[in-house]
């Protein structure tokens, strides 16, 4: 299975959504919490060219946040992607 990497915020309902959807899946990840960590967020943000968490990688792809991983969960990429 490729290296997942996801950034969260412990506030924020759609990395729960995110995270819950690829535990489903069987997908192990690495979760970086970007609370309290502006550094971390620029970086972040600089990589993703968003500010907004959950910022999914799935193998140095990245992916977007809840919604793009839930379309490609919907439409049958996201195994593809995660295998």
């Amino acid at each position: 299975m490729k290296e997942t990497i996801i950034y969260t915020s412990y506030t924020c309902p759609y990395c729960y959504k995110a995270k819950s959807l690829l535990n489903k899946l069987g997908v192990k990840y690495k979760e970086i919490p970007v609370d309290l960590r502006p550094k971390l967020r620029e970086k972040m943000a600089e990589k993703a060219g968003k500010t907004s968490v959950p910022q999914i990688w799935i193998d140095n792809k990245h992916v977007g946040g809840f919604d793009d991983l839930y379309a490609l969960e919907q439409n049958g990429e996201l195994e593809k992607l995660i295998l």
